[in-house]
């Protein structure tokens, strides 16, 4: 019952994700540190909760605790792990997200060869990016836009015959260590 529903909510974890290589043309590069700073600034610990809004599953509520990681310096972009919780069920949650050329690709969990989504489009506009998901027949977007530095929204829509209808929508907040932090100085 509950691994459709994470397979469309985990589709979330990999907007937060982004890795890839670049071409070498001004524009590629404008385009690269543009992407970089984004989602750089998406790294880190996220929590909060989400809802279901449409279909079978409409009303059931869930929460996230997400973590991403920058890739190393050749790479722009993500690895992100953590889980998402309905009740006392948990569901582990990984993404990865290339650039490649002026789009994006990537997958969710295995992909949509297994029990995940495929990453098969975006772009970074802004404070947000639109990715293309898929999986089988299901096709649609995931849309994340950064509030702030600390606060996230991201809406998860399908496309059922010429429309996108929001399916999951869900608000992140950066968890942030309320330990005040200090140095000794030399």
């Amino acid at each position: 019952m509950y691994s459709r529903f994470f397979s469309l909510v985990g589709g979330l974890a990999a907007i937060l994700s982004v890795s890839g290589s670049f071409g070498l043309s001004d524009v590629h590069a404008a385009s690269r540190d543009r992407d970089d700073v984004f989602f750089r600034s998406v790294a880190g610990s996220w929590k909060g909760p989400g809802e279901i809004v449409a279909g079978k599953y409409k009303g059931t509520k869930f929460t996230c605790d997400l973590t991403g990681e920058p890739l190393d310096d050749k790479q722009t972009g993500i690895k992100l792990a953590g889980t998402c919780r309905v009740g006392v069920f948990s569901q582990p949650m990984s993404a990865v997200i290339s650039q490649k050329g002026g789009s994006y690709e990537g997958k969710f969990l295995d992909g949509a060869e297994g029990k995940g989504l495929d990453i098969i489009s975006g772009q970074v506009s802004g404070d947000k990016v639109v990715v293309g998901i898929n999986r089988a027949k299901l096709n649609g977007a995931m849309v994340a836009r950064v509030s702030n530095d600390n606060s996230m929204n991201i809406t998860i829509s399908v496309k059922v015959a010429d429309q996108m209808i929001p399916v999951i929508g869900v608000t992140l907040a950066r968890d942030i260590d309320q330990i005040a932090v200090g140095s000794i100085k030399p």
